[in-house]
């Protein structure tokens, strides 16, 4: 049974993804499950620079902006179903993504 639930979260907000990942581990052990993670990636930036003036005349001014994306990752071995029942019914926030894959 090397069965493994991964919970993989992307968000834009990194406050609200780690109130997330809070609750799925305090679910976790209070349950008595163990859990890897909540494992932090690299922060991906997206990057758009934009002319000021939209006719092009005058000096060369650009603005910058910048959208940066984090992403958790939570594995847990062996998980049994009441685990992911009570997962499944917990409140997301509309910011944060998920999606539960079995390994």
């Amino acid at each position: 049974m090397g069965e493994t639930l991964r919970i993989e979260m992307v968000s834009t907000n990194p406050r609200s993804l780690d109130e997330v990942s809070r609750k799925f581990k305090e679910i976790a052990v209070q349950m008595g499950i163990r859990i890897k993670g909540p494992i932090p990636l690299p922060t991906k930036r997206l990057r758009v620079t934009t002319l000021r003036n939209p006719s092009g005349e005058g000096t060369n001014r650009y603005d910058k902006f910048e959208l940066r994306i984090h992403k958790r990752i939570i594995d847990i071995p062996n998980p049994d179903e009441r685990f992911i029942r009570s997962i499944m019914g917990l409140p997301i926030p509309d910011d944060v993504k998920i999606s539960v894959v079995m390994l």
